[in-house]
């Protein structure tokens, strides 16, 4: 088992984004299972050609969205990700829901602006 990125240069994303994106799939597909090592900032950044601010900096967002946790001089692994996540997206629903409640919109228009949001959001 294997971390496998492929930064592309040329896609009009940061690279920092394409790290954090493609390392966050894999650690929800499973293809890095709770408990991977992930290779120290400096190391990655040697291995992908980037500098390490960049993979530092895809590891702070990683680890703020509950994918990855740090363990100091240990190292930083895959966290339980899905459970976090969820529990965060859950509670953003919960805040979203009372909220449009407040402001008067019915179930119907509260559904179809998250579906708007989300369509938005994947693209489609």
């Amino acid at each position: 088992m294997t971390l496998k990125i492929a930064i592309d240069v040329d896609a009009g994303i940061a690279p920092y984004e394409q790290l954090r994106a493609q390392i966050s799939e894999q650690a929800r597909a499973g293809a890095l299972p709770v408990g991977y090592k992930l290779p120290t900032v400096r190391g990655l950044a040697e291995e992908l050609g980037l500098a390490a601010n960049t993979v530092a900096k895809a590891y702070r967002a990683l680890e703020s969205d509950g994918v990855i946790e740090t363990r100091g001089r240990n190292g930083t692994f895959v966290a339980a990700a899905g459970s976090a996540a969820e529990r965060q997206v859950a509670a953003a629903a919960r805040t979203y829901a009372e909220r449009a409640q407040r402001l008067g919109l019915g179930r119907g228009e509260a559904l179809a602006a998250v579906e708007d949001a989300v369509r938005a959001a994947y693209g489609g």
